[in-house]
């Protein structure tokens, strides 16, 4: 028997640009920072003092008082975004076999804001260790994938991945193998992240890994130009439904696009900087390719991996232009993270999303926030700079790469019989 289809049936979204689908899609398409001054704790004595935090999020509007405060945040956003994907998907779990649906889930880093209470409470204490009894439930990360299976009484695979900013879509690439390979009919995937706390965000600049543009946040976030100076944090969720073909069809469900590859490769470099030339990017992409049974040519859209770093914006450029060639010039190349952050592990969630939508609509989204061109990169590659263009999107690629030299890339194309 032949590998199976696996399409996408629902879609979930919290993020710093939109609380939802409709207006992440919105942000994304109009060009919409999210990045502002940080609202969640007294930045004063850090270096960056901004980042890309949830707008007008509560969560006790979504779930109840009680169970809101037994979770971390990351695990309060995989919740309400997979509350979202599964009311988009018209599920109803009564009338599906629950046994042949998972959950597979990515974060980089998980309940950080959790360790760091626990911790910083009993620094302040007399030295008994009083901690929380749910201090270690509500901090690891496969806490996650474990609220959502219990909520929906899903007995399928269950687990997460943990690649640095490449989890979720290493996520997404285990769910779409479960599928085809007959082990599940229906897997819930996706990622989180909730970074934007005292020990994140010191963190990352002791690393000089975030920019420092405190004097205009919302421009920050600057790919692949001259005057990027580090990525910008962000936190949310994201949330697709992945479903085998026919399972999707004999449901009557709609379905955006379908997953048709996805590929994985490590730079084996150095633990934090990208290969200088894209070695593992390329390969990571050639492998998706190859996955998909697709040459450069079939692809019209990458949503790159785009940090606004400086050394790994061009090693991805240099690694698209090694593997396609002259097909480079006929595609559209954008950072979502230009807007919503680098919402690391869950980065490949929301990007996969970006990517999924841009098929759907034929439209692909900006790398807003570009002033200054930098020689570096090739003038004659399409970056979408600052505003939204359309053209037809009958494929796109979606790339993350963590640290630790972790690469991941899938791909969606438009459903056809």
């Amino acid at each position: 028997m032949g590998l199976r289809r696996v399409v996408v049936t629902g879609l979930g979204a919290l993020t710093p640009i939109g609380n939802n689908i409709p207006e992440f899609w919105d942000g994304l398409t109009n060009g919409v920072s999210g990045a502002a001054p940080i609202k969640s704790f007294n930045t004063e004595k850090f270096k960056t003092k901004f980042a890309c935090e949830l707008k007008n999020f509560n969560p006790e509007d979504y779930l109840e008082k009680k169970e809101a405060r037994k979770i971390d945040p990351f695990v309060q956003y995989a919740l309400v975004a997979t509350e979202e994907a599964v009311k988009d998907a018209g599920l109803d779990f009564t009338k599906l076999d629950t046994n042949r649906i998972g959950v597979i889930w990515g974060a980089g880093i998980g309940g950080l804001k959790t360790f760091l209470d626990e911790v910083s409470n009993f620094a302040k204490g007399d030295g008994t260790p009083r901690y929380n009894p749910f201090f270690i439930p509500k901090m690891i990360i496969d806490i996650a994938p474990g609220h959502i299976s219990i909520k929906y009484g899903l007995r399928g695979p269950n687990f997460s991945t943990v690649s640095a900013c490449a989890s979720s879509t290493n996520a997404m690439i285990d769910a779409f193998n479960y599928i085809r390979l007959n082990m599940a009919d229906m897997i819930i995937t996706g990622g989180s992240e909730a970074i934007i706390n005292e020990a994140g965000m010191g963190g990352f600049n002791a690393m000089h890994a975030l920019s420092t543009r405190n004097d205009d946040p919302s421009t920050a976030s600057r790919p692949f130009d001259k005057d990027r100076d580090g990525f910008v944090a962000g936190e949310g969720a994201g949330t697709i439904i992945l479903e085998e073909l026919e399972h999707a069809k004999a449901r009557g469900a709609k379905i955006y696009a379908e997953l048709v590859g996805g590929g994985m490769s490590a730079d084996a470099n150095h633990i934090t900087a990208p290969h200088p030339e894209g070695l593992g990017a390329k390969m990571v992409m050639t492998n998706a390719l190859n996955d998909a049974g697709m040459s450069t040519a079939d692809i019209d859209y990458i949503n790159v991996h785009g940090t606004s770093t400086p050394l790994g914006d061009i090693s991805e450029t240099k690694a698209i232009r090694a593997l396609f060639g002259e097909d480079a010039y006929d595609l559209n190349i954008s950072s979502t993270k230009s807007m919503t952050g680098h919402l690391l592990g869950a980065a490949g969630a929301i990007e996969g999303i970006a990517c999924i939508l841009a098929v759907k609509n034929d439209i692909v989204p900006p790398t807003i926030n570009h002033f200054t061109d930098d020689p570096e990169f090739d003038p004659k590659l399409n970056f979408t700079f600052n505003k939204a263009q359309k053209r037809t999107v009958n494929a796109a690629l979606s790339n993350t790469f963590g640290f630790g030299g972790h690469n991941a890339s899938v791909i969606f194309k438009k459903y056809t019989e």
